[in-house]
């Protein structure tokens, strides 16, 4: 973890916007780093070559990033790692892509960031209008906790199974809240999103079918309260089930009984985080 290491020592360097707000933000970010380690097994191991570059050079967004991540490379590279042994249990899991090539890019568009891309070689587009406004009020904490969030998204993206007989992407359905609920669950559990059930990063909702965060603080809470492994296992079940669904995959992964199916959970997790009686 040197890379995180220095990361934090030039974010201390530049220092943060004035406030309580800043002041927590650092001792968030500290502890978050802290929780973070890389596991032996996975220091050696290529999650692909890293090809970073600028295309908006005259932006702001672009200075802030290149100042703050002077070496965005191997910063990338590290969490890619961090993403992987939250994925997969080791490097000789048959089951990791075994990816060629990473291209990572700094652009100036509306948005945030996408993956692109398929098989060995996936793409990355980070905006820097969105480094803009996460840098507002100067607050550098604020910037790499957002920065690195996005990033594990888009790398669970990159590196996650993809469930069969299930829908497409498009259509809102199981297969889709499955890819964006895994990205954000991976985020939780990385600590990039704050891993408290009350929190405000947590959205309410009626139901784990709204994606995103919605299912990724679903499937984190899961992880806490059934099996440490869960994660691990709920992605796998996409290799493993041939007829891929919520429901089943819980139950593949936590016994074929009433109370672990997707809705039942649901209710529980719901109880349990106070959100109903």
């Amino acid at each position: 973890m040197k890379k995180v290491i220095f990361l934090l020592t030039v974010l201390l360097s530049f220092g943060l916007g004035a406030g309580s707000e800043a002041s927590a933000a650092r001792k968030a970010t500290s502890s978050q780093m802290q929780k973070l380690k890389l596991k032996k097994k996975w220091r050696a191991y290529d999650p692909g070559e890293v090809f970073f570059r600028d295309n908006a050079p005259q932006t702001e967004g672009s200075k802030i990033y290149n100042r703050i991540i002077p070496e965005p490379a191997p910063y990338i590279r590290e969490n890619a790692l961090l993403v992987l042994q939250t994925l997969y249990r080791g490097p000789k899991d048959p089951n990791v892509p075994k990816l060629k090539r990473i291209y990572y890019s700094l652009d100036d568009y509306n948005g945030v960031s996408e993956k692109y891309g398929h098989g060995d070689h996936v793409g990355i587009r980070y905006s820097t209008r969105w480094i803009e406004r996460s840098f507002a009020g100067g607050d550098t904490a604020r910037l790499d906790y957002e920065t690195r969030g996005v990033l594990y998204h888009e790398l669970t993206h990159a590196y996650q199974l993809e469930p069969k007989n299930c829908g497409q992407y498009t259509d809102g359905g199981e297969y889709w809240c499955f890819i964006e609920g895994m990205a954000d669950a991976v985020r939780v559990a990385c600590g990039c999103f704050e891993q408290d059930f009350q929190s405000k990063d947590r959205p309410r909702a009626e139901t784990w079918r709204k994606g995103y965060r919605v299912a990724g603080y679903f499937l984190y809470w899961i992880q806490l309260n059934k099996d440490k492994d869960f994660l691990r296992k709920f992605n796998r079940s996409a290799a493993e089930l041939e007829t891929w669904s919520w429901d089943a995959a819980m139950r593949h992964v936590l016994g074929d009984r009433p109370e672990n199916g997707v809705e039942a959970l649901w209710a529980e997790y719901r109880r349990a985080i106070g959100e109903v009686e």
